[in-house]
């Protein structure tokens, strides 16, 4: 542990920054699960839902900076390739 005080500082808000990074990892790899999951079982409503909020959280992500821009691209061309053979 630290001696210097805005070290302590540090630890406390690193740790705070870390768990609310966890948190929307977890929600953007559900997110994205959902679409997966919707094309699986081939409803296409759902999927077309879950296609949006995907979407939603991953344009959520590159504005944060948890994410770049061009591998939320690549995110969102993938799932919206999966929707799109199942709406065919």
């Amino acid at each position: 542990m630290a001696n210097i005080k805005q070290q302590k500082k540090r630890t406390i808000t690193n740790n705070k920054k870390n768990k609310l990074n966890t948190s929307f990892s977890s929600s953007l790899k559900t997110a994205i699960k959902n679409v997966e999951i919707a094309v699986e079982e081939k409803n296409a409503p759902e999927a077309k839902a879950a296609l949006l909020i995907a979407e939603s959280k991953l344009d959520k992500a590159v504005g944060k900076g948890f994410l770049h821009k061009n591998n939320a691209s690549r995110h969102k061309a993938r799932l919206t390739k999966l929707v799109n053979s199942v709406l065919k």
